[in-house]
């Protein structure tokens, strides 16, 4: 048997690696992770879950203690995965991590992306009304045109 055949497709020698996930704790970015999730075993690359902490949320001019409060919703975040995946590990034997970054969550992501090398980025749609005006990270992912990028509802 010859080593190339034209036309014929070649299994397991191809695909993605890394297929990463924006969570926030929202509703849409969870079923987003689980969508990675389902992608990431069945091409059989590893999940990357990040959350990106903001620097100055809306509560930072008023006095709240910022670096707790996004550090305590990360910390929340990691131990609802941890208890997702100890939850599902029979079922799915698959390769993740948990990272979190700093900063504004387009910025936050496109540098975990980067880090970690993602071949797609999967987000959950956003559930801000003044996205529409502004634009969404979604949005700003899907016109960066770096990486495929699924938008969950």
């Amino acid at each position: 048997m010859s080593a190339h055949h034209p036309g014929r497709f070649e299994r397991g020698t191809d695909g993605p690696k890394v297929i990463m996930a924006g969570i926030d704790g929202s509703a849409s970015s969870l079923r987003a992770a689980a969508y990675a999730a389902g992608l990431a075993r069945r091409q059989d690359a590893l999940l990357a879950l990040v959350y990106v902490q903001p620097l100055l949320p809306a509560g930072a001019a008023l006095g709240a203690p910022v670096s707790d409060t996004t550090q305590e919703i990360a910390d929340d975040l990691a131990k609802e995965i941890l208890a997702s995946a100890e939850r599902v590990r029979d079922l799915w034997r698959m390769r993740w991590e948990f990272r979190t970054f700093r900063g504004d969550a387009y910025a936050g992501l496109v540098q975990a992306a980067e880090e970690l090398l993602a071949d797609a980025v999967v987000v959950g749609a956003s559930e801000s009304a003044g996205h529409r005006f502004v634009g969404s990270v979604a949005v700003r992912l899907v016109k960066a045109g770096r990486w495929p990028v699924t938008v969950v509802p």
